[in-house]
């Protein structure tokens, strides 16, 4: 019953289309981090851990992105080289990223074009990792998920 209630949060949240960064990237997050705890524990446990840590980095990442740094994402996204770094430091924040692109595909049930990310950031000093994905839009535009 746990996975269900949060598989459903996680699905719902994006919906709202008053969804901040922070709200975004925490979705992303948790989805990533609860795949990779169910995976390691193969239990309820270490899906809701890994769903809750997960969740608070993508947080993090998300809200403290921003327009620089979100461009500099989506140029990673549109031709960075698949599994090849590239990373950049905000002259303003004093951010650290680092953005590793997965080879692109297309997603079976949109029919867009997406590439899955991992994400690492040095934020306040804190190093953090997560993992995004982002679909062309029809305008060409990378949208994360």
């Amino acid at each position: 019953m746990k996975h269900l209630s949060l598989l459903a949060l996680l699905f719902l949240l994006p919906l709202c289309s008053c969804a901040t960064k922070g709200q975004t990237g925490a979705v992303g997050g948790a989805a990533a981090g609860a795949l990779i705890g169910q995976a390691i524990g193969h239990n309820t446990s270490a899906t809701l851990i890994g769903a809750a840590v997960g969740g608070m980095l993508g947080y993090i990442v998300g809200n403290e992105m921003d327009k620089y740094d979100r461009e500099q994402l989506n140029h990673a996204y549109e031709r960075g080289i698949s599994n090849q770094r590239s990373s950049w430091v905000n002259p303003d924040t004093g951010n650290q990223y680092a953005v590793t692109p997965q080879p692109a595909y297309q997603n079976p049930s949109t029919h867009q074009v997406c590439r899955r990310a991992e994400i690492e950031a040095i934020i306040d000093g804190k190093p953090q990792r997560t993992y995004s994905t982002a679909c062309r839009d029809q305008y060409g535009s990378w949208q994360l998920q």
